[in-house]
């Protein structure tokens, strides 16, 4: 009992004193793991994915994969230097490369280093489209996802020790039927959700990333149609899922493209 009412103040106390609110979302977010320790695992990483991959260079779409991604990045900055946030960005070193890989893929690590696989290009299409993708993936950086997934996994860990502890003197069977309980209820109930989450929340910063750099956001809709033309066959229901289903995240975006609209033209940036 005693050992069950430790772990509960430590995590409160954890919770309670590792929250930082992010500029982009306003919200306060869970910060267990900090951006010191995140961001040079996060670059030393990549560096060794881009040595174990082919990175194509001196190509058209390369060349797409850095322009674009570059104003995206500008978007950021002039977005968080309008609302206050100068320097935000500091420990971030940005870098775009576009890989040799048939998947339908990009991807963001923190601290701004972006891949591309040069699946997803014919789908992109042109660079609305590839500004969709990056504002995308940009945002799950800006937005700190990778340090909110990494604490609340923290979480579910210490809380299956919980459960350990409490089932402790039980037989086999009931502790393993706990276990099993939890790690389903944890996962279908707290982390899918939460990935959800941020998906919805990427597309919504992304969105207006893409208008200020000057990209019309009605295209996010045109892309995203274009994805789930090119993804149809069997998924798993949403609830089952860590992205929202097609149908859940073109109807948010139709939602929100006036949003980005008017916060573009904060900038001088005007769509029909």
């Amino acid at each position: 009992m005693k050992n069950r009412l430790l772990l509960c103040v430590i995590v409160v106390l954890m919770v309670s004193i590792s929250c930082s609110t992010n500029p982009f979302t306003g919200k306060n977010t869970l910060a267990l793991v900090p951006n010191s320790e995140i961001l040079p695992s996060a670059f030393a990483q990549y560096g060794t994915f881009l040595k174990e991959n082919k990175v194509i260079v001196g190509t058209s779409d390369a060349a797409r994969v850095v322009n674009v991604g570059t104003k995206i990045k500008n978007a950021a900055e002039k977005w968080l230097n309008a609302n206050g946030y100068q320097g935000y960005l500091k420990d971030y070193q940005w870098e775009y490369h576009l890989v040799d890989n048939k998947e339908v893929n990009a991807w963001c690590m923190p601290g701004g280093k972006i891949v591309v696989y040069s699946g997803i290009m014919p789908i992109t299409k042109d660079d609305a489209g590839l500004a969709t993708v990056l504002g995308h993936e940009v945002s799950h950086a800006l937005a700190n996802h990778g340090q909110q997934r990494m604490s609340a996994g923290l979480l579910q860990q210490l809380g299956a020790v919980g459960v350990s502890a409490a089932v402790g003197g039980k037989s086999a069977e009931t502790q393993q039927i706990a276990m099993t309980a939890y790690g389903a209820t944890t996962e279908i109930g707290g982390m899918l959700p939460f990935s959800r989450s941020h998906e919805s929340e990427a597309d919504q910063i992304g969105l207006t990333l893409m208008a200020i750099a000057g990209y019309n956001p009605d295209q996010a809709v045109v892309f995203w149609s274009r994805m789930s033309a090119a993804s149809s066959g069997n998924k798993p229901p949403e609830f089952m899922s860590t992205h929202p289903s097609d149908e859940t995240r073109i109807a948010n975006l139709k939602r929100l493209i006036p949003v980005a609209k008017a916060e573009a033209l904060k900038f001088g940036v005007k769509f029909k």
